[in-house]
């Protein structure tokens, strides 16, 4: 027999779970397939920037960020090389008013689904979903224990990830971009770094961005994203070594990083964006990254992720068509997500693309942003509510 449910999510991460438990909450009937027994740790994006925070805070996730020990990090350092050029108070400049913060993925994760099944949502774990099929209702066959089952629902939402497979299967079309950025990642522990401060070091002569996310007791996330033709990629624990000798033009991780030791794998994924234009049709929509992944380099996709939740709760709260709720959502996603891209790819092209001319338009726009820093859109730390005139882009690279 079907059994049938108000929502089926496919993915128990970030976007998916806080889709369950703000659902769930307002009493539909959630159904979460998760294909981990335990979550591990892997490379993957642990900050959340300030319009993130009050993304979860919109969809009343304290609680839970308390249960993770989420650490909050309310300033920002940011550096051009070793150079200090800003120091930075996110709650008093920040169009949200709210912090970074931080948190060991894996922990997180678990007390989301934990707070989606005590909110009434039904979470199946080490569940592999093999097909979707839209329609109204829509169908999700999947495998448990070796035991096939097929539900139904009114909604199916595909959370699994940048790389989700059934995203083709249930008929979207991927687009991509085709830039060669990279990210390598690791936890480091027995690091000084100071932990109230998101550190942010930019070298464009390098084409580089390294990033420091502490997350409390000495433990902190550390990210060089670069050009992957420039330097071997980063992967596994014999590049570890190598992995802290490349902070060096930083200036102080000598200092900070002298007894760093591994406290997770390392290893690089390469940062072009994947989306999909429109998520939804049908009876199926997709959330986070099955939908719009950005460039890591920017620490953009958790907040991504928490914006999707809230904007398809949203859509599903305000209309008893979901359907039309559905296509509201996606134009939506579409909307943001697309200003997102936009102002991503200048910080790429101002930050990290190497040569003359892009030395030479830096040495240019510098000047320019010393004198009025609100040349530089803020929308990457303010969020995608930051109005953008139509000479943004000319302002930003010095051109009016």
């Amino acid at each position: 027999m079907t059994k049938n449910y108000d929502i089926a999510v496919i993915g128990g991460g970030i976007a998916g779970a806080a889709l369950a438990h703000s659902m769930s909450k307002a009493g539909a009937r959630v159904l979460v397939c998760e294909a981990e027994t335990q979550f591990k740790d892997r490379v993957r994006g642990e900050v959340v920037v300030p319009w993130g925070v009050a993304e979860a805070q919109a969809l009343g996730l304290e609680v839970v960020l308390q249960q993770a020990d989420a650490c909050k990090l309310p300033w920002l350092n940011q550096y051009m090389g070793p150079q200090l050029i800003e120091h930075r108070d996110f709650a008093a400049t920040t169009l949200t008013k709210t912090p970074v913060m931080t948190f060991y993925h894996p922990r997180m994760q678990t007390s989301l689904l934990n707070a989606a099944e005590a909110s009434g949502a039904e979470v199946r774990r080490g569940v592999v979903v093999s097909s979707v099929v839209p329609g109204r209702p829509a169908h999700v066959t999947h495998k448990t224990n070796g035991e096939t089952e097929e539900i139904a629902a009114r909604l199916v939402v595909i959370a699994d990830g940048r790389n989700s497979q059934l995203r083709r299967n249930a008929g979207f079309q991927v687009q991509c971009e085709t830039h060669s950025l990279c990210t390598a990642g690791i936890l480091l522990e027995s690091v000084s770094v100071p932990e109230d401060t998101f550190h942010l070091f930019t070298n464009p002569a390098l084409g580089e961005i390294i990033i420091w996310a502490p997350q409390g007791d000495a433990r902190v996330r550390t990210y060089i994203c670069y050009w992957g033709e420039a330097r071997p990629r980063f992967q596994g624990s014999a590049d570890v070594s190598r992995f802290i000798g490349s902070l060096a033009w930083t200036g102080t991780a000598g200092e900070y990083f002298s007894r760093a030791t591994q406290a997770g794998p390392l290893a690089t994924f390469e940062g072009a964006d994947h989306w999909v234009e429109h998520p939804y049709q049908n009876g199926v929509a997709l959330l986070g990254d099955a939908a719009a992944s950005n460039d890591p380099t920017w620490g953009q996709g958790l907040s991504l992720a928490l914006r999707g939740a809230r904007t398809l709760r949203d859509a599903l709260l305000r209309s008893e068509d979901w359907d039309a709720a559905g296509h509201d959502y996606a134009r939506e996603l579409d909307r943001y997500y697309g200003k997102l891209r936009t102002v991503a790819g200048w910080f790429r092209e101002f930050f990290m693309i190497t040569g003359p001319e892009a030395d030479a338009r830096r040495a240019r726009a510098l000047p320019l942003i010393g004198q009025d820093p609100t040349r530089v859109p803020d929308l990457l730390f303010s969020g995608p509510e930051i109005s953008l005139a139509s000479d943004a882009r000319a302002r930003f690279f010095g051109e009016d």
